[in-house]
């Protein structure tokens, strides 16, 4: 950890790049971690499995300690039991080692709140609490804070984030780009089902033509490339197929008309910030919060439901199950049935095809039929 107090400290020409910056952080926070457990006299084993776990957590999140939440610990935790089946105890285990790094790194006695405040401008804070851990532990998937928004919950969202922008805008605010910005983030995000950190990694070439679906142009395919990894692996990549032609018209109004305005030091990120660098995951979850507050409801939807609402709302519009699998990226299809939540009107129409298809449709007289 660096020497604040230091004096004629020497500085140097060049700060390393960011990435590096936060790897050479993560890696000063582990080492010091494992010496505070060595000192405790804990076993090696145990040390070297609960830096695995935090190493686990981190890749699920894709954010350093310092960016993390207790809704990414929630995802992880109910990730573990309904995706992976894994027992009680051993969801626990995870949570507890989370629980020890967090309270390590929020200590005043090692320092870190301050220099993650100097570093990076924000700083870790305790993501384990009673409220979360336990209801996992117990319930994971099955909670209603994992539902899928509605369409008419969607709309609404999609309308709230694109008013805020617009009403930046004319009131000459500054920043009212980087809401527009979000605001088709959001959109992109349902649009092709994405996690949070597969749509923030998006760059503009990541997308191209699908000679079966001319009428997406340039558009009609996107190529993830930093798809959710399995453990111990690179970045799993998949393509996804255009099925919304709004989501494309709403994209590229942003390629075409708001996004050539920051000028060209953005590069290729599909989603720069007004200073050049790209979008991060707790500015998503900042303005995602926000808009869900502004229309007032509850927490029980989170960024994660923009993607559980585009494999329902498929699976609703008779797309086959096989096909939405493959679009999201799930090795499993009892993973993407975890992901469904059909509403009930849904299930009550596919009933009465299914009944129309067995016995008659709805007003035939069966009755007398089954009295001959």
């Amino acid at each position: 950890m660096a020497d604040h107090g230091a004096v004629g400290k020497v500085v140097p020409l060049r700060a390393p790049p960011q990435e590096d910056r936060c790897e050479q952080t993560l890696q000063e926070m582990l080492q010091g971690w494992r010496n505070q457990q060595l000192a405790r006299n804990l076993a090696f084993g145990t040390i070297n499995a609960r830096e695995a776990e935090i190493r686990r957590f981190i890749a699920h999140a894709g954010e350093y300690p310092w960016a993390w939440s207790a809704q990414m610990l929630d995802e992880w935790l109910g990730d573990q039991r309904a995706v992976r089946h894994l027992r009680q105890s051993t969801i626990r285990g995870k949570a507890i080692s989370a629980r020890l790094f967090c309270a390590y790194l929020i200590d005043d006695a090692y320092g870190w709140p301050k220099e993650c405040e100097e570093r990076f401008g924000t700083h870790p804070t305790q993501v384990c609490h009673e409220w979360n851990t336990a209801v996992h532990v117990q319930e994971a998937e099955g909670r209603a804070g994992l539902r899928a928004f509605s369409v008419d919950e969607l709309q609404s969202f999609f309308d709230c984030a694109d008013e805020l922008a617009v009403t930046a805008r004319q009131r000459g605010r500054k920043g009212w780009m980087s809401g527009f910005r979000d605001a088709t983030l959001f959109k992109v995000a349902y649009g092709w089902g994405l996690r949070r950190r597969e749509v923030q990694m998006l760059e503009t070439e990541d997308f191209g033509t699908n000679p079966d679906a001319p009428e997406f142009g340039r558009l009609g395919v996107l190529y993830v490339r930093h798809g959710k990894a399995m453990k111990g692996s690179a970045p799993k990549q998949r393509s996804v197929l255009s099925v919304f032609g709004w989501t494309g018209e709403c994209l590229e109004e942003w390629l075409t008309d708001i996004r050539p305005q920051l000028g060209r030091s953005v590069g290729q990120t599909l989603w720069p910030t007004e200073r050049g660098g790209r979008v991060s995951a707790t500015r998503i979850d900042d303005h995602f919060g926000s808009v869900r507050q502004e229309l007032g409801f509850s927490d029980d939807l989170t960024f994660h439901s923009l993607r559980r609402a585009y494999v329902t709302h498929l699976i609703e519009d008779g797309f086959d199950p096989k096909f939405v699998q493959d679009q999201v990226g799930h090795e499993h299809a009892s993973t993407t049935s975890l992901y469904t939540c059909v509403s009930s009107d849904f299930r009550t129409k596919t009933l009465r095809a299914a009944l129309d298809r067995s016995i008659g449709p709805l007003g035939l007289d069966v009755g007398t039929e089954g009295r001959s």
